[in-house]
C-alpha cells in the first residue's frame, strides 16, 4: 500500500478523519455540559448528524466537479470556522433554559462541512489501484479498501474515547477545539497530497462536444447506485441500534457509559476481520462475499438476546464482528464498482451519509424499544438490519451481473 500512495499518506489519512468522529459525542457532551440537558444535547448532536448526511453527497458532487483539494480545503476552512462558532454559541448561552437557534445551526453547519476524508481516500485508492497490472489491480483494491475500513472503525473507537478523556479531565469545550486544530492541520496535508493528482476533476463539456444522452447520463447516477446506499443504511442502523441496545443492556451492570467499551469489542473483531479480506481468494467475489457475509452476520446478530452478564455480552460481540467488517469492504467495493465515470466522489460519499442516516435511525429505533420494552427487543433491531443486508447482497449480485 504504501508503493501506492506515499507512507505519508496513511498517517494523514488516519488523523484527517478523526475530527468527525469527534464530532458528533463531543457536541452532545459540551451542549450537555452547558445545557444540563440529555434531550438538548441530544439534538444539538441530531443536528450535527443531519448536516453531514446532507452535506457528504454535496461535498462529493463538488470534489468531482472541481477536484478534491479546492473541495477539501475549503471544507477545511469552512468546519473550522463552524466548530468554533459552535463553542462561541454554547458558551454565550450557557445560561439559557433552552437551546437556541444559533447553536442548532452551528451545529448543522459543522455537520455539513465536515471534510469527508474518508470516502475521498478511498476514492484516490481506487484510482491509484487501477493504475496497477490488471492482475493486482483486485488484490490491491481488496486491500486499500481492507485498509480503509479499518482505519474507519479504529477512528470511531478512538475518537469518542478521546472527547471522554479530554472532557472528563480537562473542559467539555476542548474536544472540539482539538477537533478545530486536527481540521486545520492535517486536512489541508491530505488535501495537497501527491495522490489528489490520480483523482482528476471532471469538469462536464461545453457547447456541442457532447451528446445529449451523455450529458444525461453523466448528470445523473444510475439506480442500481440505490442498492449499495441503502446497504449502507441499513449497516448504519445496525450499529446505531446495537450501540443503543447496549446501553441498557450495561446499565444493569457497570452503567449505561460501559456501552462504549463493549461496543468496542465488536470493533475490535471487525477490523481485524476486514484487514484479512485482503487475503481471500479472488474467485471469492464480492456479490458471493456480501450475501454470505451479510448472512452470518444475521445469524450471529441473534448470540445478542442471549448473555445475561456482561463477560457473556463481550464474547458475543467479539465474534459477530468477524462478519461486519467483510461487508463493509465488500459494500464499498461494489458501490465503486458500479460508480459512473466522474462520480465515484459522489457514490463514496453518499455511502458514507447513508451509515449516518441509519445510525441516526437505528438510534432511534433501538431507543424506542429498549424504553418500552428492554434491551432484548432492542437487540432485534440489528438482527433485521442485519437481515435486510442479505437481502441486499442478493440485488447486488443482480447488478455486478448486468454491469458490462
Amino acid at each position: 500500500m504504501p508503493l501506492l500512495a506515499g507512507r505519508a499518506f496513511i498517517p494523514l489519512g488516519l488523523f484527517a478523519r478523526l475530527p468527525l468522529a469527534m464530532l458528533t459525542v463531543g457536541t452532545l457532551t459540551l451542549v450537555t455540559s452547558a445545557s444540563g440537558s440529555y434531550a438538548l444535547g441530544g439534538m444539538a448532536a441530531g443536528a450535527v448528524g443531519i448536516g453531514s448526511a446532507l452535506g457528504a453527497p454535496v461535498l462529493g458532487a463538488l470534489a468531482d466537479r472541481r477536484g478534491q483539494r479546492p473541495v477539501l480545503l475549503l471544507a477545511a476552512l469552512l468546519n473550522s470556522v463552524a466548530v468554533v462558532a459552535l463553542i462561541l454559541a454554547v458558551w454565550a448561552t450557557a445560561e439559557s433554559p433552552g437551546i437556541p437557534a444559533a447553536v442548532l445551526a452551528a451545529a448543522f453547519l459543522s455537520g455539513a462541512s465536515c471534510p469527508q476524508v474518508g470516502p475521498l481516500a478511498r476514492v484516490r485508492w481506487m484510482a491509484l489501484a487501477a493504475r496497477g497490472p490488471d492482475r493486482d489491480q483486485e488484490r490491491d483494491l481488496d486491500t486499500a479498501l481492507s485498509y480503509e475500513s479499518t482505519a474507519d472503525e479504529v477512528t470511531f473507537v478512538l475518537g469518542p474515547a478521546l472527547v471522554g478523556i479530554l472532557a472528563s479531565l480537562l473542559a467539555p469545550w476542548l474536544p472540539l477545539a482539538v477537533a478545530v486544530a486536527l481540521t486545520i492541520t492535517f486536512v489541508p496535508a491530505f488535501a495537497v497530497h501527491r495522490t489528489h493528482r490520480a483523482v482528476p476533476a471532471s469538469r462536464p463539456a461545453t457547447g456541442n462536444k457532447m451528446p445529449a444522452g451523455s450529458r444525461s447520463r453523466a448528470g445523473k447516477l444510475p439506480a442500481a447506485v440505490a442498492v449499495p446506499v441503502l446497504a449502507m443504511v441499513c449497516m448504519g442502523t445496525f450499529f446505531g441500534s446495537t450501540q443503543t441496545a447496549l446501553s441498557s443492556f450495561s446499565a444493569g451492570f457497570a452503567g449505561s457509559e460501559a456501552a462504549g467499551l463493549l461496543y468496542a469489542v465488536m470493533g475490535l473483531s471487525s477490523a481485524v476481520a476486514a484487514l484479512s479480506v485482503a487475503y481471500w481468494p479472488q474467485r471469492f467475489g464480492p456479490a458471493r462475499r456480501w450475501v454470505l457475509c451479510a448472512a452470518l452476520m444475521a445469524a450471529l446478530s441473534l448470540l445478542l438476546l442471549l448473555p445475561t452478564s456482561m463477560p457473556a455480552m463481550v464474547a458475543a460481540l467479539l465474534i459477530l464482528g468477524v462478519p461486519v467488517g467483510p461487508v463493509m469492504v465488500t459494500v464499498f467495493a461494489v458501490g465503486g464498482t458500479i460508480a459512473p465515470a466522474g462520480r465515484l466522489s459522489t457514490v463514496m460519499t453518499s455511502l458514507a451519509s447513508g451509515i449516518v442516516a441509519g445510525t441516526a435511525l437505528g438510534s432511534s429505533l433501538g431507543g424506542q424499544l429498549a424504553e418500552s420494552h428492554g434491551y432484548a427487543a432492542a437487540f432485534l433491531v440489528p438482527v433485521c438490519a442485519a437481515s435486510a443486508l442479505a437481502l441486499l447482497g442478493a440485488g447486488a449480485a443482480v447488478v455486478l451481473r448486468r454491469k458490462p
